[in-house]
């Protein structure tokens, strides 16, 4: 699972011309979801995200959590992320998880997410999205499953 965290004083997801999630300050995710993803991984993932300390605290040092702020979330499902370019110039996406299966881990992520942070908005999964943010810093941290212990 990868989640590709931006730090955001704005951000949106639009879809056939009409706003589906917006917010103010907080964090827009693109997630992305393989086939061997659990909800014990989406679990260790979330709670990492809400546990991310890069909000500046009064001495303008990145200490606080998106909670301690009381930052919002945009979650955006994003296949894309799991794209393998190793071979000529045509990614692949055979390392994505099966529309059906990362649909069930995403839904799970965005419950989960629901139940730590008041406002959480998302897109639509497989929809195809405008995303539009104003990335604070810029700040953008990735979360990669295989990289966490």
């Amino acid at each position: 699972m990868k989640f590709v965290i931006q730090r955001v004083t704005k951000a949106s997801v639009t879809i056939d011309g009409i706003v589906r999630g917006e917010i103010d300050k907080g964090f827009l995710v693109l997630i992305g979801v393989c086939e061997e993803d659990t909800k014990e991984i989406a679990d260790k993932l979330v709670k990492k995200l809400i546990g991310l300390r890069i909000f500046a605290d009064a001495d303008g040092k990145t200490n606080l959590s998106i909670k301690d702020v009381g930052g919002e979330l945009l979650l955006v499902s994003q296949f894309t992320l799991y794209a393998d370019c190793k071979k000529g110039n045509r990614p692949s996406f055979i390392k994505a998880g099966s529309p059906e299966h990362a649909e069930k881990i995403y839904d799970y992520i965005v419950e989960q997410c629901k139940k730590e942070i008041k406002v959480v908005e998302t897109g639509e999964f497989g929809a195809d999205m405008k995303v539009e943010l104003i990335n604070d810093g810029p700040f953008t941290v990735i979360l990669d499953s295989s990289e966490l212990n």
